[in-house]
């Protein structure tokens, strides 16, 4: 299957697993195909499933108590998707997580992750690296957050993900980066891209 190999190099690249603990791995993934707008996980609920993007954009956000959304992540193809605190520690989610194109995944349940954690420590290991890294990029994206003009914020994203502009509304990139829509659009408008 074409899907499964796309996740077998993407694994390989990330994280380099042996044979038998790697086929163990993406033999439990089963593809998804959903239509733009479908909500995958909403707050409130447990993640249950760790997604494998082939197409499509996604988004994670936040819903304010005079809901407002504060996108929080976006995933495309190739890259894991889901709420991952809410599937890691199997307590409900703070965030939605929604597409915002249609899409496909391959998707495997947390039982059988957790499973295959148990009898492979090689993807136990592969998911802490993997948790590792993400913590580390959330901890920078606080930073930026926290401590850059919008300015800067704008630069950074279009140094770390130029082609962003072209998968994601304009509004939800301006909420990605903790601005006002109209700043964002006055920055679209005045810096070379």
């Amino acid at each position: 299957m074409v899907e499964q190999e796309a996740l077998r190099q993407y694994i390989m690249h990330i994280h380099p697993l042996p044979d038998d603990a790697l086929q163990a791995l993406v033999t439990g993934w089963k593809p998804l195909t959903v239509k733009r707008k479908t909500m995958l996980t909403a707050a409130g609920e447990k993640e249950r499933y760790l997604y494998f993007v082939l197409e499509g954009v996604q988004r994670a956000f936040y819903l304010t108590n005079d809901n407002r959304e504060a996108t929080i992540v976006f995933t495309y193809a190739p890259s894991f998707s889901g709420v991952a605190d809410s599937f890691l520690t199997q307590t409900p989610s703070e965030y939605f997580m929604e597409t915002l194109t249609a899409s496909r995944f391959l998707r495997i349940p947390y039982e059988e992750v957790y499973q295959l954690m148990k009898t492979y420590p090689v993807i136990q290991e592969m998911i802490l690296t993997l948790t590792s890294f993400i913590m580390k990029g959330l901890l920078f994206r606080q930073v930026e957050l926290l401590c850059f003009s919008n300015e800067e914020k704008f630069r950074a994203l279009l140094k770390r993900s130029p082609h962003i502009l072209n998968l994601v509304p304009h509004k939800y990139l301006a909420s990605y980066l903790g601005m006002d829509a109209t700043n964002f659009s006055k920055l679209m408008g005045s810096i070379k891209i």
